[in-house]
């Protein structure tokens, strides 16, 4: 299976499609991602030149998430908001039947499931959203037993963020290694690059879905 992943950073939604049995990935980014675990190209996403390199049974996109963040809905923003000259370039044209999923904050718009670290079992509340092109069962997050989980952005100084209104208080991350382990990421310790990563657990869950879907057609 071959899946195209554009904007790839460090490779966090990669690995979960990996794990979920995509053996071909070619990730795609403008900055270079030396621990990209696969074939990388530093390029712009919204270059449709990559079509050459297909056809993918699937495309996945994580636009970039800033300007869609609740701060920057609430006291705007100059981050690119990119998503629907994303949508665009996958869902028109000659490709739009390729099977596809865009991946985004919460306020960004998205039509899709949400996925949360809690209901994969990791010590994160992470809520992200997937559009996607074929049907995927949403999760119910699991906060009620989520009693010490951390918040992994910012910077890794372990400062107590704030107390929950059930009690629970939330934490920064307060090392690379800790941040890793919440996230399932071992395949890099660039801070920077995992603060922005998907878990790979929530990409897996996409494949699998994905996979499951392609075997009923």
């Amino acid at each position: 299976m071959k899946l195209l992943d554009l904007y790839c950073g460090a490779g966090g939604a990669a690995m979960g499609y990996h794990q979920a049995g995509f053996d071909e990935i070619i990730g795609i980014d403008t900055t270079p991602q030396p621990d990209y675990p696969f074939e990388f190209i530093e390029a712009d996403a919204l270059d449709p030149y990559w079509w050459s390199l297909g056809p993918f049974d699937m495309i996945h996109a994580s636009p970039p998430c800033q300007g869609y963040t609740p701060m920057a809905n609430r006291f705007g923003s100059k981050e690119p908001r990119l998503l629907n000259e994303t949508r665009a370039l996958i869902t028109y044209g000659t490709h739009a039947d390729q099977p596809y999923a865009i991946e985004n904050v919460i306020g960004s718009g998205l039509d899709g499931v949400t996925l949360c670290g809690t209901s994969f079992g990791l010590n994160l509340r992470r809520h992200r959203l997937f559009e996607t092109s074929f049907p995927v069962w949403g999760l119910h997050c699991n906060h009620p037993q989520d009693r010490d989980t951390i918040a992994v952005y910012g910077k890794p100084d372990g400062r107590r963020l704030w107390t929950r209104a059930d009690g629970t208080k939330l934490h920064a991350w307060s090392s690379v290694k800790e941040g890793q382990e919440a996230l399932g990421i071992d395949w890099t310790d660039d801070w920077h690059q995992i603060r922005e990563a998907i878990p790979p657990a929530y990409t897996e869950y996409i494949g699998t879905q994905f996979l499951l879907h392609e075997a009923q057609l």
